[in-house]
């Protein structure tokens, strides 16, 4: 009786760090990516508008966040190709400089939007995610059937989005409906992504040892809600923020 007992309260320890583990490091990658947002933004603003050839300035900037979406990606795929044979150290840090160029990529929203916008976007994006994140942890409900269909939608996200761009760069005219109804429907499946991860993470939680391995997936898991909360960021900013004229 007495080892059942001392099993049990050992795995509701590693079971918290677990879960402490992989939301800190989702914490701690949404405050780099902000630094590395707003640094960037800085930087940027005093070489296109303090420079004497702004075209030229123009150009090493699109070439800048051209790299840094493509090393984004690439890590993005190499991070959860490799995870089950890279470190820890080599995950942590893959995950880091993951949140720094993703940052790199966002500090266009403090050129395209008023500071207010993304301040009260931020607010509301972090409660939205919180009250989900709380629903998907505490529920009863199997959410396991619901994610499937989110990422039958996400894929339908993907393509009507890539039909916009297309239609856009044929027709030359932005497609404000169109845009506006995929960053509704992106709204809804990210909210909906975050209660259906939270509870995979919980999950996987129970198994939790205290290992290498499980250290990684805490990294995993954190990335999956990273991407839920920058998502529905981006998007409440396209339904509701106000752009810089």
């Amino acid at each position: 009786m007495y080892n059942n007992v001392t099993a049990s309260m050992v795995q509701e320890s590693e079971q918290s760090r677990f879960m402490a583990r992989t939301y800190g490091w989702m914490a701690l990658a949404l405050f780099i990516s902000a630094a590395s947002a707003f640094g960037t933004a800085t930087l940027l603003a005093a070489k296109l508008y303090g420079g004497a050839n702004p075209r030229a300035a123009y150009q090493s900037v699109m070439l800048l966040f051209a790299v840094a979406a493509v090393a984004e990606i690439g890590l993005v795929w190499w991070l959860s190709a490799a995870i089950r044979r890279i470190s820890v150290t080599t995950a942590s840090l893959g995950f880091v400089a993951y949140s720094v160029l993703n940052g790199v990529t966002l500090s266009t929203i403090f050129f395209a939007y008023e500071f207010t916008s993304i301040a009260y976007a931020f607010f509301a994006t972090a409660l939205t995610f919180g009250v989900m994140s709380v629903y998907g942890l505490k529920t009863k409900r199997n959410l396991m059937t619901m994610g499937r269909y989110l990422l039958m939608g996400l894929i339908g996200v993907i393509i009507a989005s890539l039909v916009q761009l297309v239609l856009s760069l044929i027709t030359r005219q932005p497609l404000y409906m169109l845009d506006l109804l995929i960053s509704a429907a992106t709204v809804v499946i990210f909210t909906g992504l975050t209660a259906y991860d939270s509870q995979k993470i919980l999950r996987t939680a129970q198994y939790a040892d205290g290992s290498d391995a499980y250290k990684k997936v805490a990294i995993l898991g954190a990335l999956e809600l990273y991407l839920d909360f920058i998502n529905i960021l981006l998007a409440l900013l396209r339904l509701f923020g106000k752009r810089r004229s």
